[in-house]
């Protein structure tokens, strides 16, 4: 046992150490993994019903896309998918700058839940939305 002791115990502290250091070295770099900027998670408190789709639960910027440039692509975007085919419909066309994919889930007859993800480059927006048919 005490072997094992010598041996784990070092190991696993240097892997702390390791892990600490380089958490440390993350948070205080300017240069970060892709080099681009973390994503934010937008405040839509109060707004989240008026963006567009009946109601957004979920908004996050990233890679130098700011919250109000989110919400000017959850805008075009349900507006786009209005023009083709009504709050259900589909849109095939950038929007904003940005080609977007939606997975839409918890299909219904009178509502359906999507995630969003829309990209420009490194620039990102993501969303979740519920849509009342």
């Amino acid at each position: 046992m005490a072997r094992i002791a010598r041996v784990i115990l070092p190991a696993a502290a240097a892997a702390c150490l390791a892990h600490a250091a380089g958490a440390a070295g993350a948070a205080g770099s300017p240069h970060r993994p892709h080099g681009g900027r973390s994503a934010a998670t937008c405040q839509i408190a109060g707004v989240e019903a008026s963006l567009g789709p009946t109601y957004v639960s979920y908004l996050q910027a990233g890679g130098g896309a700011s919250c109000a440039e989110a919400e000017r692509v959850v805008g075009s975007l349900y507006r786009c998918r209005v023009r083709h085919g009504g709050v259900s419909g589909h849109c095939q066309e950038p929007v904003e700058g940005f080609t977007c994919e939606e997975y839409r889930y918890s299909v219904v007859t009178v509502q359906y839940d999507s995630h969003v993800i829309c990209l420009r480059g490194r620039a990102r927006v993501r969303y979740t939305y519920t849509q009342i048919t």
